[in-house]
């Protein structure tokens, strides 16, 4: 009878259990693709986490104090043990306190991850911790003169490590940790120091190889600092600002169209900047940026070819050209308000930006006409095409005062406004890349309208010259120790200029601290920011040749232009499948072309 009993009761026990587990199972979130059903207010992060091991120490301050830092660079799991063991000890005593400045190989979004072990003391341990896109911007201080700050993303920080424990902290755009142990007369147990990547990951669809490594670099580079740009949004920079900024989305896209193909970051971030800018208000304050918004969704669908998208813009694009047509006066000249800008660069150049603007207002009203057929808003399209007719009519003019007042073509500022007029059809391509964009080279390009003036040369049939301008300006900066492209660069600061990726040596240039301006003064200066990506594009559509001719590529034409290079090969993302492309120059100087593409894509050539 007893055993009886002690079996019912076990199963009456059991019973209850498994009650209890599947209420619990009843009130847990959900992670299906109905979560919004389920659970309204929840978001799932699109990206993944990824452990980076640091490669490498580049400075320590007492080592007499430090044991086992080649630990550090061992593999690690992320999980404290018992054991204690391949620790990395730091010890402060009286005052004296050591550091320690880890590169992490290559710029990454994200934070740190500090796993300890076990020392006599169980009390909390205080470090100081900053993260730098250059050895010098880790090392530096906030002290209000040298650009250095916490806006926008925290990377000089102090926090507390717990005894035997795992602490994570930071959220920023950075290669580079510096670590002061804060606290006196005390020993640090380090297991792993591991920075902490976080990135959406998806495959690189299109690639770019030659015979010039170099330039298969600028490639990669170009792609890479735009995939870290590409979080829940897509951002101008991943240190500074993190914002969706809509003029720097325009060759940001580019490069998704010709590296990733569809992403819903896109889409996303046009809907986002759209959502909080009612009419009538520009786009991040600035005219030309709503502009820019137009031309991403005639570029985008053209890429793309998504209808459905295209169609749900449809009341804000009307209402966006109706608005943009107001600023044009009855001569044809653009007097659009709000911040006038194209790039920082060009600020203190009134005459560029005034024939530059009249250059987007004509490429926007050029779009206009597009996008409204496609819409089925016929009367529109007209509308804007009298008015593009009429624009340019005006441009002579306008562009009489801006040559007029320049001084000197490769000075800052200066092919701005030329590239424009060369993409608008406002100014003869070989004349404009003549006397204004290929004087003195590189000189005057800028990170952002270097895009837009590779692509006038390239209008002009300067290939040669776009590629070296590509070698010099962008290959510039990897010389000096980027992974990333950044916010903006002058061939001027290169002369004495120190590595970004060592200490600067006394009697050298600080690239970082020494230089920048507007926005982007000393430390502020962002070294990854996604408009800096031109050549990624611009290398895809004119070296290797992919034009897109009908919406969603269902029509492509294929035109090499290798320049000085002797084999090109790559692939090319569309909403059908990859693109497989490959050109060799062979002995009589012709180019022998080899097309792999889906069968619903009709590739011509030429």
């Amino acid at each position: 009878m007893k055993i009886k009993l002690s079996v019912l009761s076990l199963f009456i026990g059991l019973s209850s259990v498994l009650l209890a587990q599947e209420k619990l199972i009843s009130l847990r979130p959900t992670l299906n693709s109905d979560d919004t059903k389920s659970c309204p207010f929840s978001q799932r992060d699109t990206r993944v986490r990824e452990y980076v091991t640091p490669v490498r120490m580049v400075w320590q301050q007492h080592t007499e104090l430090m044991t086992g830092t080649d630990f550090l660079f061992r593999q690690g799991n992320g999980q404290p043990d018992l054991v204690n063991a391949n620790i990395c000890i730091l010890r402060s005593q009286n005052g004296v306190k050591p550091s320690i400045l880890l590169d992490f190989g290559k710029e990454i979004q994200g934070g740190i991850q500090v796993v300890t072990g076990m020392p006599a003391s169980k009390k909390p341990i205080t470090v100081r911790i900053r993260f730098g896109e250059s050895v010098s911007e880790a090392m530096c201080e906030i002290d209000g003169k040298n650009g250095a700050s916490n806006d926008h993303a925290i990377r000089d920080f102090e926090m507390k490590l717990p005894w035997l424990g795992v602490a994570e902290f930071g959220n920023s755009g950075f290669r580079f940790a510096r670590i002061d142990l804060i606290d006196d007369n005390v020993e640090l147990h380090i297991k792993e120091i591991r920075a902490i990547s976080v990135y959406r990951d998806i495959p690189y669809k299109g690639s770019f190889c030659s015979n010039d490594e170099r330039l298969n670099k600028i490639w990669q580079t170009g792609a890479y600092t735009v995939h870290l740009n590409m979080q829940e949004f897509l951002w101008d920079g991943i240190k500074r600002d993190r914002l969706v900024w809509v003029g720097d989305m325009h060759p940001e896209v580019m490069t998704i169209s010709s590296v990733f193909g569809y992403n819903e970051v896109v889409p996303k971030s046009l809907n986002a900047i759209r959502d909080v800018t009612p009419l009538p208000n520009w786009m991040n304050g600035i005219s030309s940026y709503s502009i820019w918004w137009l031309l991403i969704q005639r570029d985008w669908f053209y890429y793309q070819g998504d209808r459905n998208y295209l169609n749900s813009q449809k009341d804000y694009i009307v209402g966006l050209i109706r608005f943009l047509m107001n600023f044009v006066d009855e001569k044809g000249v653009e007097k659009l308000d709000g911040m006038r800008f194209l790039d920082w660069p060009s600020s203190n150049s009134p005459e560029s930006i005034h024939v530059g603007l009249q250059a987007l207002l004509v490429m926007a009203m050029d779009a206009s006409y597009e996008l409204c057929n496609i819409l089925g808003e016929t009367e529109l399209a007209n509308e804007a095409e009298r008015l593009a007719k009429k624009m340019r009519k005006a441009v002579p003019a306008v562009r009489k005062q801006y040559l007029k007042s320049m001084k000197d073509p490769s000075a800052p500022g200066a092919k701005q406004g030329a590239a424009l007029m060369v993409l608008a059809n406002l100014m003869d391509a070989k004349e404009a890349d003549q006397h204004i964009i290929s004087v003195n080279g590189a000189h005057g390009f800028s990170t952002f309208y270097g895009y837009y003036m590779l692509k006038a040369m390239a209008k002009a049939g300067d290939y040669k010259g776009a590629l070296d301008i590509i070698r010099t300006y962008w290959g510039a900066m990897l010389d000096l120790g980027a992974t990333t492209f950044w916010e903006d660069f002058d061939l001027n600061w290169l002369p004495n200029a120190a590595r970004i990726d060592e200490i600067v040596p006394e009697g050298k240039n600080d690239i970082h601290r020494d230089f920048g301006a507007y926005c982007y003064q000393k430390f502020r200066h962002s070294f990854c920011h996604g408009w800096a990506s031109g050549p990624t594009s611009w290398l895809s559509e004119y070296v290797l040749g992919v034009q897109v001719v009908e919406p969603g590529c269902k029509v492509i034409r294929i035109v090499p232009h290798l320049g000085d290079l002797k084999w090109v090969k790559g692939t090319f993302p569309t909403p059908y499948g990859i693109i497989s492309i490959s050109h060799t120059l062979s002995d009589n100087g012709k180019i022998v072309t080899e097309v792999d593409a889906p069968s619903e894509v009709l590739v011509l050539r030429e």
